[in-house]
């Protein structure tokens, strides 16, 4: 190609020269410009393209032009996730294979997970992701375009479970009360889980799940598990720092969060009406889905070698 194109420049021109171009020279997105740009994020690819554009003289566009369409790089968020030591991930690779082993896609079934959340009276906000369609800003009323915030908001501590045949109610925590052992089973092992057999799983065989907390990992907890429960998950079989493998912490809460949080409520009785009336309509399947789902995220877990996953 190279010899065709230099013979038919020479029969058209008379010189084998290159034909005078029209238009500037790109200058911004020059090859030269790419390899220091693509440098400069070998380096380090936590740069901002806006920061990148300032320091080398070059507009937002053109370096957005560099980075998108001659390096084909994308921006991507980073991720909030649990510290983990090398002991525990470790301990999550070891203990998560063990749970593979143990239940079986039927044995989900008969699995009970719980957890606590905290819920505040204040409404929330995705700031990536809430817009609010209008033609300028001042249409705008500012009950809609501002999300107010206090510095310490009334909550409440909320304890639920769930399997893939029901939910529990759900169980409030009075504001300043500590969960210790002794509160731990007198609110919510004496009166929720220990009829959970009857109630949820009809006197089948059933196991219970718990996360590493204080009070779920005390001798006086595990004693009376073993006392009132079928079956469980010990202290010294769920994996630590979890929250990636509980149905709850990793789909429910953010459905419940999303529903309750829509808006901001008077008073802590008025959170905790909508929080029970939100909570019994999410439909079973959902539930469902997410418990189902704890199975393919040990598998995760371990084809991460007990790390961190999407």
């Amino acid at each position: 190609m190279l010899i065709q194109r230099t013979i038919k420049r020479y029969t058209e021109t008379g010189s084998i020269n290159d034909r005078k171009r029209c238009g500037r020279p790109r200058s911004a997105t020059a090859p030269v410009m790419v390899k220091k740009v693509a440098l400069r994020i070998k380096r380090n690819p936590m740069r901002s393209m806006r920061k990148m554009a300032r320091e080398m003289s070059v507009s937002e566009g053109s370096m957005r032009n560099i980075v998108k369409q001659h390096l084909h790089l994308k921006s991507l968020k980073r991720k909030h996730a649990q510290f983990l030591t090398p002991r525990t991930r470790q301990l999550r690779l070891e203990r998560s294979k063990a749970l593979l082993q143990q239940f079986t896609d039927v044995d989900v079934d008969n699995i009970m997970f719980t957890d606590e959340k905290l819920f505040t009276i204040e409404a929330s906000s995705n700031q990536q992701n809430d817009r609010i369609l209008a033609t300028q800003v001042s249409a705008i009323l500012d009950d809609m375009r501002i999300v107010a915030h206090t510095q310490c908001p009334k909550s409440v501590m909320v304890w639920a479970g769930v399997s893939a045949r029901c939910r529990t109610k759900l169980i409030f925590v009075s504001e300043g009360v500590k969960i210790n052992s002794a509160i731990y089973r007198d609110l919510i092992l004496e009166p929720v889980v220990k009829q959970a057999g009857h109630t949820m799983f009809e006197n089948q065989h059933w196991t219970f799940q718990q996360d590493g907390a204080p009070a779920h990992r005390s001798n006086v907890t595990q004693t009376w598990l073993k006392d009132n429960i079928p079956s469980f998950i010990t202290r010294e079989q769920w994996p630590p720092n979890s929250p990636d493998l509980n149905p709850l912490d990793f789909s429910i809460w953010g459905i419940l969060q999303a529903r309750v949080g829509s808006t901001s409520h008077c008073s802590i009785d008025t959170l905790k009406k909508t929080l029970v009336r939100e909570w019994n309509k999410i439909p079973q399947e959902h539930l469902c889905a997410a418990v189902h789902d704890f199975r393919p995220r040990l598998n995760a877990c371990i084809s991460k070698r007990g790390g961190h996953f999407e």
